[in-house]
C-alpha cells in the first residue's frame, strides 16, 4: 500500500510540476504559494525554480520539526523533493510556451495543478511551503489553515507586480490560483462525496440483503408509520459513495419498482467504510 500510495503521490507532484513549468514560467505568470516565491526569484535573477523552492521548504521543515514536533510529516518531505526535482528538469525541456494565449495557460495550469494537488492530498500527503506555515501559525492562532494559505498565495502574487510590472500577468496568476482551489475541490468532493438514502418499500427484506451482501454496505432499519395509510412501515437508512448509487437504485428497482426512496448529499461520513476521524 505504501509504495501505491507514493506512487499516486508521484503521479499528482508529475502533474502539478508540469502545469506549472509549460503553462506559467514560460509566460512569467506568477503561481501562489513557495513556487510561485520560487517563480518570482527565477524571473528576476535567473536561478532555478526548483533550487528555491527546495531551500525555502527546508528553512520551513525545520521550523516545523521544532515547532511540530519530529514526527512532522514525511510524505510532505518526499513532496518537496520530487517538487523541486521535476521542476529543474522540466525546466531545462519546456523553454517555449506550449500555448501563447495567457488565459487558457493560466486554466490549464491551474486544472493540472488542482488534480495533482488533489491526488497527493487524497493519499495523506502535502506539497509543504504555505501549507507548513498555515500548520504553523493555526498551533498558535484560532484562524483556518485554509485562510493562512489564501492570504499567503494572494499576497505573492500581488508581489509579482514588483518583479514583472505588468497588472495583466498579476490577474492571470490570481486565475490560476482561483482555478487550482477549485479543481482541488471538485477532485476531492468528486472522489469521496456521500449519499444518504431512504428507502421504503414492502420487499425490505430483499433491499437490504443486497445492499448488505451485494453493495457490502450497511444500513439501519427503522420501524416507522405511513400517517396516511396508519400503517407500519419499515424505512432503511443507509450511506454510500455517490458513485455507487446508480447500481444500488438499478437494484431496487428490479426488486421493487414502485419503492419510495430519497436521497440526499452529506457534507462528511466518517467511520468503517468511510473517512477516518481526523479531528
Amino acid at each position: 500500500m505504501q509504495i501505491r500510495s507514493y506512487t499516486v503521490m508521484a503521479i499528482g507532484l508529475a502533474l502539478y510540476a508540469f502545469g506549472v513549468t509549460a503553462f506559467l514560467i514560460p509566460l512569467k505568470i506568477a503561481a501562489g504559494g513557495v513556487t510561485g516565491l520560487s517563480m518570482l526569484v527565477y524571473y528576476a535573477t535567473g536561478f532555478g525554480t526548483g533550487y528555491t523552492y527546495f531551500i525555502i521548504n527546508i528553512f520551513l521543515v525545520l521550523i516545523a520539526i521544532k515547532v511540530l514536533g519530529a514526527n512532522f510529516g514525511v510524505k510532505t518531505i518526499f513532496s518537496m523533493t520530487i517538487i523541486a526535482i521535476m521542476l529543474n528538469i522540466m525546466q531545462r525541456y519546456v523553454n517555449e510556451p506550449i500555448l501563447k494565449d495567457m488565459f487558457l495557460s493560466s486554466v490549464l495550469s491551474g486544472i493540472l495543478g488542482g488534480i495533482g494537488i488533489g491526488l497527493i492530498f487524497n493519499e495523506g500527503g502535502s506539497t509543504g511551503g504555505t501549507d507548513i506555515i498555515a500548520m504553523i501559525i493555526n498551533k498558535y492562532r484560532n484562524i483556518s489553515p485554509g485562510r493562512i494559505i489564501m492570504y499567503c498565495d494572494v499576497l505573492i502574487i500581488a508581489s509579482s507586480y514588483l518583479v514583472l510590472h505588468s497588472v495583466e500577468k498579476l490577474v492571470y496568476g490570481y486565475v490560476s490560483m482561483w482555478v487550482v482551489a477549485y479543481s482541488i475541490d471538485a477532485f476531492l468532493t468528486g472522489a469521496q462525496q456521500s449519499v444518504q438514502l431512504f428507502i421504503i418499500s414492502a420487499e425490505y427484506e430483499a433491499i437490504a440483503n443486497v445492499i448488505n451482501h451485494e453493495s457490502r454496505r450497511g444500513l439501519t432499519m427503522f420501524d416507522a408509520t405511513g400517517w396516511y395509510t396508519q400503517k407500519g412501515v419499515k424505512v432503511i437508512m443507509t450511506v454510500v459513495r455517490k458513485r455507487e448509487s446508480p447500481d444500488i437504485f438499478r437494484k431496487i428497482k428490479a426488486l421493487d419498482p414502485n419503492a419510495f426512496i430519497s436521497l440526499n448529499s452529506v457534507m462528511g461520513v466518517y467511520g468503517k467504510g468511510f473517512d477516518k476521524l481526523k479531528y
